[in-house]
């Protein structure tokens, strides 16, 4: 009998468990000296194992069963942060978290916890993340903290040479890679050639590098995606901090407009080291300058406005006889809406611009070129539930292209008016992304993009003759120009071509344990763009140019798979990976190709395939006075150019033949010491094996003049490139009662001198007679020290 009441007693107490009605936790996480909400902080319930992280805005949400519950909140340079609540209905929670102690100082560099462990149990790979304090301390070029050179010490990560502009990843050319400033496109992320980057450390809050994986909201670029974040600014207190070089010097002012409501954040950046190259009266000059700006306005507790900004500029001059100048102008407008505690959105109005031009004063030519988009974003995340949050969206892009406006420099001279054909076209795309936690082990993201591009007028059409713009002549065994045969006029806006593209994308973790997984992922990507270059590197001369019926869209396909693993509770971490890429309609240009100031550049393309392949490893030591990765790469970047008939032999008799950014095996050692509270050190090796090349192979005389004869393309190798750069960083004592901090940094680039080859040079010694080659190198040792300041 006794058993018989305790039956349905058991029963109702179960159902009741089971049927517990479930409340949601959501709100922001910031950083409690300035309020500047978090990218990336980690929310996790001791009880349950329910582990979130907090959008790019720091908004995040949880759904749990009513209770109580110990909530564990991290972050990188943040001190853990724990506190129990107890949930009875939905609760909006803001967090604030303690920057380490370390961290207010101005060297930012001691890891005291585990920020930078291997991440487990989410589908997330391919994907590499790097503090702004990590980067401070890495040596820089002119000791100039560059964003971008840091992340060519990650795997799969190289750039073309030494200050080349731009960078590789995984074997894809360079404007293959979206990079996004506070969700704006930067076209040319370089100073100088590439001595600098665009990005001043100062105002930078967040980046991340997506190789790989690459979620479903991103889309327009097949090799990767930087998704970089600007500061918003304190909106406790007004603080002011930079640093004075050798070469450049840096000022950035942030501050509240309205206490804890509204704040601003302007950054500057400029170069003077061409005011000492007219004191010595040289001919050349070069510098460049930069503006971040940064407005942040909290409406109510549902919506905040954001407006920022960048303008950059570059200014060169050779012998004043030719003269370059190009640069980047970006603009976002970003409005945040929480329409309840389970579904966040963010609006975007963006417009982007990257102008570059020339002046030839012997020639009388001045020449000027621009790409220019307006882009609308709508995005929501919608947190379903405790195991499924779903992100949607729209994206509509407007193009602009001006390939080329030439007008005379000087009267004197006959230079003829001129305007290549401009170019516009339209891109959209819709997607949707989940985020599914299956069971304790296993955890999914999948999603669908769908894009489109139209090509629109108005434009004037060439029509060639079979409907070839570059035909083979079988008795000169080369390759020519079509015949023009016609015309077509687009009227404005009038579409001349259009594409379609579904892009799937998939990502698997399974966990074995807190400590150890493996992860899958599938995506196809398609870019709609193209950088027109016969350069390894970027040039600011390069021309972006749409996609037609003859530069056809670029559609990738990757599988990646990895292993993940953390040892010592986090000390030490490792992450491998191998990835598969194959990339369909890949343009190369003919022998001899011109391609500046071209009007009808599909007569010089012929289209391809693209594959690479290769081995990826990331060791990490995360914690102790001692830190720092290793990472190796061991990878194959190849082009194939079938002829188009039987008797064409397109490129390289239509056999693959590696890609310009080849580089077989990538090796990096960073690491960082901090000796005493006073001195902190820092250092980098880097070995790559030399990328791909054509040499000649032989010579002939034609009417008395030497000729060489060239090989295969690209089967011969620069020599390799390494070099050592070292730091050191001295932190005067902090005076507790004074808010002024300071610190140099000594560092110096290549410290052996190593003479890197950028380009091989082949010709004939006058004295001898012979041929000989000449290495062209840009870097040699460079020692800088740099003052930095905050108050």
């Amino acid at each position: 009998m006794k058993n018989k009441l305790y039956a349905p007693l058991f029963f109702a107490v179960s159902v009741s468990a089971f049927s517990q009605e479930k409340v949601t936790l959501s709100g922001t996480v910031a950083n409690k000296s300035n309020n500047e909400t978090l990218i990336g902080a980690i929310i996790s319930v001791q009880e349950t194992g329910v582990v979130v992280s907090t959008n790019s805005y720091g908004f995040y949400s949880l759904t749990l069963p009513q209770g109580d519950y110990t909530i564990l909140i991290s972050n990188s340079e943040f001190e853990t942060f724990e506190e129990k609540i107890s949930l009875t209905e939905n609760t909006k929670r803001n967090f604030v978290l303690n920057e380490t102690s370390r961290t207010k100082n101005i060297d930012e560099v001691v890891i005291t916890k585990n920020s930078t462990k291997a991440n487990i149990r989410t589908p997330e790979m391919s994907v590499n993340k790097l503090s702004i304090a990590t980067i401070k301390k890495m040596p820089a070029v002119m000791g100039e903290v560059d964003v971008l050179k840091s992340i060519l010490q990650l795997p799969g990560v190289s750039n073309a040479q030494e200050g080349g502009s731009g960078f590789n990843v995984r074997g894809g050319s360079a404007d293959g890679n979206l990079v996004l400033l506070d969700e704006a496109v930067v076209y040319n992320t370089s100073h100088l050639f590439g001595f600098f980057s665009v990005f001043n450390s100062d105002v930078i809050k967040d980046l991340k590098l997506y190789k790989g994986g690459i979620p479903s909201n991103f889309g327009g670029r097949i090799s990767s995606v930087l998704d970089i974040y600007q500061k918003e600014g304190n909106n406790k207190e007004f603080h002011i901090n930079g640093g004075i070089g050798a070469v450049s010097s840096r000022l950035l002012v942030e501050g509240p407009i309205a206490k804890e409501k509204a704040s601003f954040v302007i950054a500057g950046r400029a170069s003077y080291a061409h005011l000492f190259l007219k004191l010595a009266d040289e001919p050349n000059s070069a510098y460049f300058y930069d503006l971040n700006a940064k407005l942040n306005y909290k409406i109510n507790d549902k919506n905040n406005l954001y407006l920022s900004g960048y303008f950059g500029k570059d200014d060169m001059s050779f012998n004043k006889s030719l003269m370059n100048d190009y640069g980047n102008s970006l603009f976002n407008a970003r409005w945040n809406h929480i329409f309840s505690d389970k579904l966040f959105s963010n609006a975007s109005l963006i417009y982007s611009k990257y102008d570059y031009g020339l002046k030839i004063k012997f020639a009388g030519l001045n020449w000027k070129s621009d790409i220019k988009n307006y882009n609308f974003k709508y995005d929501f995340k919608h947190y379903l539930s405790d195991k499924i949050n779903l992100s949607y969206g729209v994206n509509a892009i407007y193009y602009q292209f001006n390939p080329g406006t030439i007008d005379p420099f000087d009267e004197n001279f006959p230079v003829i008016p001129r305007q290549i054909a401009k170019k516009n076209a339209f891109e959209s795309a819709l997607y949707i992304l989940a985020e599914q936690k299956l069971s304790n082990k296993l955890s999914v993201n999948y999603g669908l993009r769908y894009s489109n591009f139209q090509r629109l007028g108005a434009e004037k059409r060439t029509i060639y003759e079979n409907g070839q713009a570059v035909v083979y002549n079988p008795e000169l065994k080369v390759y020519e120009e079509g015949t023009p045969i016609g015309t077509v006029d687009y009227g404005k806006n009038k579409k001349i071509i259009s594409f379609d593209n579904l892009e799937p994308r998939l990502a698997v973790a399974y966990s074995f344990n807190n400590n150890q997984s493996i992860k899958a992922s599938y995506n196809r990507m398609s870019q709609y763009v193209h950088l027109i270059s016969n350069t390894a590197s970027v040039s600011p001369l390069d021309i972006w140019s749409p996609s037609d019926e003859y530069l056809r869209p670029e559609i990738l396909n990757q599988v990646a798979f990895g292993y993940f693993q953390n040892f010592k509770s986090g000390k030490y971490s490792l992450e491998t990976e191998v990835f598969y890429k194959k990339i369909k309609n890949k343009t190369d240009y003919v022998d001899g190709a011109d391609l500046i100031a071209n009007d009808a550049i599909e007569r010089v393309l012929l289209t391809g395939e693209a594959r690479s392949y290769g081995l990826e490893v990331l060791l990490r030591k995360n914690t102790g006075k001692l830190t720092g990765w290793l990472s190796y790469t061991l990878s194959k970047a190849e082009q194939r150019t079938p002829g188009r008939t039987a008797e064409e032999p397109g490129i390289n008799n239509g056999e693959w033949y590696r890609a310009n950014h080849d580089k077989t095996h990538n090796f990096s050692l960073t690491a960082a010491y901090q000796l005493t509270k006073k001195w902190s050190f820092g250092g980098i090796f880097t070995y790559q094996t030399g990328r791909a090349a054509t040499f000649p192979n032989g010579k002939y005389q034609y009417q008395g003049i030497t000729v060489a004869n060239y090989g295969k393309r690209n089967a011969d190798s620069l020599p390799a490139y390494h070099h050592l750069d070292l730091s050191a960083t001295y932190t005067p004592k902090a005076d507790s009662n004074k808010k002024w901090k300071s610190e140099w940094v000594f560092s110096i680039y290549n410290v052996y001198s190593r003479k890197n080859a950028a380009s091989l040079t082949f010709g004939q010694n006058t004295d001898t007679g012979l041929s000989e080659a000449s290495r062209i190198s840009i870097f040699g040792i460079i020692p800088s020290v740099t003052y930095n300041f905050k108050f």
